[in-house]
């Protein structure tokens, strides 16, 4: 049985009410029901942790699993790729594969930190750096909350880590990531829309 519906033992008459209440789950997963997802976390917040806590320090852990119910909730193609038996297991394998993600990343980014500066420095132009200078206003003016241009400024113009971001805003790490996704969400439909003719 999918986690989330009462657990009882199925009778012979109750087979078909069970199977029906595991497609209706399903449905309603797949469409984004506030209170099955409210549930899920809930109910596998600590089996989520202890999926990727042999792949990330606990200072790191609380990122990824704040991403990977944000994307629960926000992504539909992940939702519908559940397509039943063991809910939790599912669920654990999709935060293992973040976990590794964000490492994988962390990795990246610490690699290019550790770079001497003339490897690091960009081969733009002088009118293309103007140019990105000015973009990058345009979105800051036009599209982001006053409240979010610390993380903006942080994490996407100086690259710092979310752990010295979040030190230096004085933010909880889940609240500088959750305002790291929505500017990337903002950002992408800045750059989307100048490109439509």
């Amino acid at each position: 049985m999918i986690i989330g519906l009462p657990l009882r033992a199925p009778s012979a008459d109750a087979s078909s009410t069970v199977a029906r209440s595991d497609a209706e789950w399903l449905a309603a997963f797949h469409r984004g029901d506030r209170q099955i997802l409210h549930d899920c976390y809930l109910n596998h917040f600590a089996a989520v942790r202890r999926a990727i806590a042999t792949i990330l320090p606990p200072t790191d852990q609380e990122t990824v699993i704040h991403e990977v119910f944000s994307r629960l909730l926000a992504q539909e193609q992940l939702r519908a790729s559940f397509h039943g038996g063991s809910f939790g297991a599912w669920l654990a394998t999709v935060a293992r594969n973040q976990a590794l993600d964000y490492r994988r990343r962390w990795m990246r980014e610490r690699r290019w930190s550790e770079r001497p500066d003339s490897e690091a420095q960009s081969t733009d132009t002088w009118e293309e750096e103007i140019q990105a200078r000015l973009l990058i206003d345009q979105f800051t003016q036009e599209c982001l909350p006053a409240e979010w241009r610390g993380v903006f400024e942080l994490r996407f113009l100086q690259q710092l880590s979310q752990r010295e971001a979040a030190t230096r805003l004085g933010l909880h790490r889940t609240t500088l990531a959750y305002r790291e996704l929505r500017i990337r969400l903002l950002l992408k439909h800045f750059l989307l829309a100048r490109d439509e003719p």
